[in-house]
């Protein structure tokens, strides 16, 4: 199929990823790059051979079908409307938004406009998490009737080189490492029809541990400990701890209860791994079933991981052309912005949130359609 022309607005961390990823699918084509710092935009357009535009040029270029947003979650609203109001497709970096109001605002405009919206986290497309889906649709732990989910560290001041943002409002835990489990339950479960939640900070600064700030304070001004409580449509009830207070746990990242039996999740960060499930009797691993989005195609030897970051993207440029539903959808994205903005208000008010949005369960997205969505496959 013919590549739709892509172009990332943003050149941080992330766009390296996405860069680095993205030949390995069919359907679509990065082919510049753009930043409000021109100098970061020439760095990442050199080392990958694409243009380097500003931002008002990349929205304006003819050969640009879809507007890549992995600028600073604060920002994802305002860029998305103008990509959108440009005549652009949008695919987002989680979260899709900070505020409720402004994804129905996107979302409205998508609806009239007849352009897609997309959103990060695409992890759950991944073979470990399809597995899992897979299970559950087959009925084989049951009934799920509960389950408990854990995202904890000690945060990310000690790595990143400017980490402010995860400590202000729109960032901690919830908003920055929440999407993934969130998404991922919504795929698996269905829709979470409400919530409450407790929290606070551990620590009122963190230091800057590496790179040219090392040693400066960063302040805390939002929550780093949230334990919240999660009740789905289909009568699940999951906790979650989210937390950068924690310098050593044994918790695993996911476990989902069924009438039948227990399942094991993976890391929803990430693509790959091996799930188990247990029925009383001892873990038994789950097998992904050759899914493409499970195999280890990063990392060193003693640490190889299965990362396909794009893999939403790939969907949803193959949906526009092939007229489908895309799988990383606003309405997916949207009411995983009300479970985490629910949670955060929950914490403030100290009582139960009712969402306001729901979503239908995207389609799981087995071997051989995830093999489509690859440069290889179109190769072959």
């Amino acid at each position: 199929m013919t590549g739709l022309g892509v172009g990332i607005v943003g050149c941080g961390n992330i766009a390296e990823t996405y860069l680095r990823l993205a030949p390995l699918y069919a359907g679509f084509k990065v082919r510049a790059v753009a930043d409000i710092d021109m100098a970061a935009a020439r760095s990442r357009a050199g080392a990958f051979d694409v243009r380097a535009l500003s931002v008002d040029d990349l929205l304006a270029a003819a050969d640009i079908d879809i507007v890549v947003n992995l600028t600073v979650p604060s920002a994802h609203f305002d860029v998305s409307r103008h990509a959108l109001e440009a005549g652009k497709h949008v695919y987002s970096e989680k979260p899709l938004v900070l505020a409720l109001d402004d994804g129905e605002a996107l979302r409205k405009l998508s609806a009239s406009t007849g352009l897609r919206v997309g959103s990060a986290p695409d992890t759950f497309l991944g073979g470990a998490h399809q597995a899992v889906r897979q299970l559950i649709d087959d009925g084989g732990v049951g009934r799920i009737t509960g389950g408990t989910c854990h995202v904890m560290s000690g945060g990310m001041e000690a790595w990143h080189p400017n980490p402010d943002f995860f400590f202000q409002p729109g960032g901690g835990p919830i908003l920055d490492m929440g999407p993934y489990y969130v998404t991922n339950l919504i795929q698996l479960l269905g829709p979470v029809v409400r919530v409450a939640a407790i929290g606070g900070r551990g620590f009122a600064e963190r230091t800057i541990g590496s790179g040219p700030r090392a040693g400066q304070s960063v302040p805390v001004t939002t929550p780093t400990t949230v334990h919240a409580l999660l009740a789905f449509q289909n009568g699940a009830s999951v906790t979650l701890c989210a937390s950068w207070d924690v310098r050593a746990h044994r918790h695993g990242p996911m476990e989902l209860y069924g009438t039948d039996g227990t399942v094991y999740l993976r890391d929803p960060n990430f693509f790959g791994g091996t799930a188990q499930t247990d029925h009383g009797h001892g873990q038994v691993s789950l097998s992904d079933d050759g899914h493409p989005f499970a195999v280890a195609n990063e990392g060193q030897a003693d640490r190889r991981v299965a990362n396909y970051r794009g893999a939403g993207l790939a969907d949803m440029a193959r949906a526009i052309v092939d007229d489908r539903p895309h799988r990383c959808s606003i309405e997916l994205a949207l009411h995983a912005v009300d479970v985490m903005t629910g949670i955060l208000a929950s914490v403030e008010s100290g009582g139960f949130v009712a969402m306001t949005t729901s979503c239908e369960r995207p389609d799981p997205l087995p071997p051989v359609e995830a093999a489509r969505l690859l440069a290889a496959h179109q190769q072959g």
